[in-house]
């Protein structure tokens, strides 16, 4: 089913939106994959917040054109899903994940700003942590020294406790 001039003039807009805010870029081929497999890719996509799509080269190669992801266009050959996110480690892992499990799935390249994306790199990419974890693992790192300290403050008056309890205790049983 072949688009006209204005179809084809609003989904370079509505992607062209959507590159502009991007962080990243996964192209990957898609040839003899199942609709059932692809929409569960959708779907899977769709909750990490990714934007997944099937687009005409041609019009993928007039978004990216004049954008930090323009090394991309010579890579778009062939059948091709377009993945576009703003979390560049989410991206990654989705299709990374999807593709472990469906060999018929094939990750292409990728681009960050003026940066190209190998298969290999975003294989890396996929095995980072995420923004949130990153951030969860730093905040622990800067709460330590306050926890041990209140530990250590809070250790002398349990220990008073405790021999007093102890004291106590003695006295009861003699």
């Amino acid at each position: 089913m072949s688009l006209n001039l204005d179809e084809k003039k609003a989904v370079v807009a509505e992607v062209g939106a959507l590159v502009a805010k991007a962080k990243v870029i996964i192209i990957a081929e898609y040839r003899g994959l199942e609709v059932r497999h692809m929409t569960q890719l959708r779907a899977n996509a769709r909750q990490s917040n990714v934007y997944f799509r099937v687009l005409k080269n041609s019009l993928a190669r007039r978004v990216v054109e004049g954008t930090p992801f323009a090394e991309l266009s010579k890579h778009m050959v062939g059948p091709l899903a377009y993945s576009i996110g703003s979390d560049p480690v989410a991206t990654a892992k989705v299709l990374h994940e999807f593709a472990k499990g469906n060999d018929k799935f094939v990750i292409k390249a990728g681009a960050m700003a003026n940066l190209l994306l190998s298969h290999k790199d975003i294989a890396s990419l996929a095995t980072m942590l995420s923004r949130e974890e990153l951030l969860s693992k730093l905040l622990g790192t800067m709460q330590a020294p306050i926890v041990n300290f209140v530990r250590t403050l809070n250790e002398v008056p349990t220990t008073f406790a405790r021999g007093l309890t102890a004291v106590r205790d003695q006295k009861q049983v003699a």
